[in-house]
């Protein structure tokens, strides 16, 4: 059985768009506060979901192991929604595209965003899987990679071409950068369809958005077969940019914001009433609350906890390592510690604050110095200047 074998629901996801910072608008930081929170639960979920630990523990807690097992997964539509609304965010306010070379440039830009630490987490999950399987026998353990797995992980192509996934975040960065492209793709279309046409610039891409975001809500996140590809996730994707439209600050509440308004609410709702999915319905909710706080004056926000707000900075290093992490951990409580619910429940809480404190180090020591080194190559790939669209997880 391949180690990662989660299926598309409980994969985690982080999304792309704009880091936030604490020069952000303060009503754009309960983004990375929902982002911190989001992680966590994440980590929480895949301590429950792949043991054995928690097979020694889910007896003497069954609830809650059970519902962290079940629904923890469902954090994933807060990074989708959150991605669609940054993404929308760096190709401007009004729904005006950009050229095509602009739209080459963000893509190749979002590739060296997302590629250098995720090729360094995944090394060091290979490291720590054979680290593992020298202390237990698991299924959730790959097998030693071959130089095709890791090529195929390097162009974000291994569910494609389908590869075994080498750790739980591998699968998600990919369908990251698809989401990205797809997006940056509508964006150029648009802009082509609109040339000589320029009233229709403020249309074209919500309405571009809204029509994938139609096919995937009725018929490719219906379909698990389609759970490779950025379409199944696009329905959540595009409420989030919706959101961002409706939500724009500064705009005013006239026939454009009602419409959008109605577009992000009449197909979805729509969607539910024909097959509800709870993911949906959370991506939904996310979407309209996201857009309701994004038109709050900021002045009127109240701050952000600072521990939440660091979670958040760091949430995409502690996503990337906090699978080997967990591995680790699991292998040295099945060698080393009795098999009792204490002492197993003990390693589960070990596990999660060893993953925030590696991700921190990942974050200072791989992540933050990759990105700087990385800026050249970033600045020789983009034509323009731009707010940023790095990952969600991101400063």
């Amino acid at each position: 059985m391949p180690a990662v074998r989660m299926p598309a629901a409980s994969i985690p996801a982080f999304a792309p768009g704009v880091a936030l910072t604490s020069a952000s608008p303060v009503n754009f930081r309960f983004l990375t506060v929902f982002k911190g929170l989001a992680a966590q639960l994440i980590v929480l979920h895949h301590l429950a979901f792949y043991g054995p630990m928690s097979d020694h523990v889910r007896p003497y807690a069954p609830l809650m192991i059970g519902w962290l097992d079940a629904h923890g997964r469902l954090a994933v539509q807060v990074f989708l929604v959150i991605g669609g609304f940054l993404a929308a965010r760096s190709f401007s306010s009004d729904g005006m595209a950009p050229a095509q070379s602009s739209v080459l440039a963000r893509v190749a830009r979002r590739y060296l965003s997302l590629a250098p630490p995720f090729m360094a987490a995944i090394l060091l999950t290979v490291g720590a899987s054979a680290w593992a399987r020298s202390w237990m026998t698991h299924d959730s353990i790959s097998a030693a990679p071959t130089l095709a797995q890791l090529a195929a992980h390097a162009l974000m192509l291994q569910g494609v071409l389908g590869y075994d996934a080498l750790s739980a975040g591998a699968w998600y960065v990919a369908i990251d950068f698809q989401l990205y492209t797809l997006f940056a793709l509508l964006a150029w279309a648009s802009s082509r369809a609109c040339r000589g046409w320029p009233g229709a610039r403020a249309w074209l891409l919500p309405a571009a958005v809204c029509v994938a975001m139609c096919c995937s809500l009725f018929w490719y996140n219906r379909d698990d077969h389609f759970d490779v590809w950025a379409l199944y996730f696009f329905g959540s994707y595009g409420l989030g940019a919706l959101a961002y439209w409706v939500g724009a600050p500064g705009s005013s509440t006239g026939p454009r914001q009602r419409l959008l308004m109605l577009a992000l609410l009449a197909p979805s709702m729509a969607s539910l009433a024909l097959d509800f999915r709870s993911r949906i319905a959370l991506a939904l909710a996310l979407a309209a609350v996201i857009a309701w706080a994004a038109r709050q004056p900021s002045r009127g926000a109240l701050a952000a906890p600072a521990v939440l707000l660091w979670l958040g900075r760091i949430s995409y290093s502690i996503f990337l390592v906090h699978f080997a992490v967990c591995l680790v951990v699991n292998a040295g409580f099945t060698r080393f510690a009795p098999a009792s619910a204490g002492w197993q429940a003990s390693g589960m809480l070990a596990a999660w604050a060893a993953s925030v404190l590696a991700g921190a180090m990942f974050h200072a020591l791989v992540e933050a110095p990759l990105a700087r080194r990385m800026t050249h190559w970033r600045a020789a790939a983009v034509s323009m200047p731009m707010s940023g669209d790095r990952p969600v997880p991101l400063n």
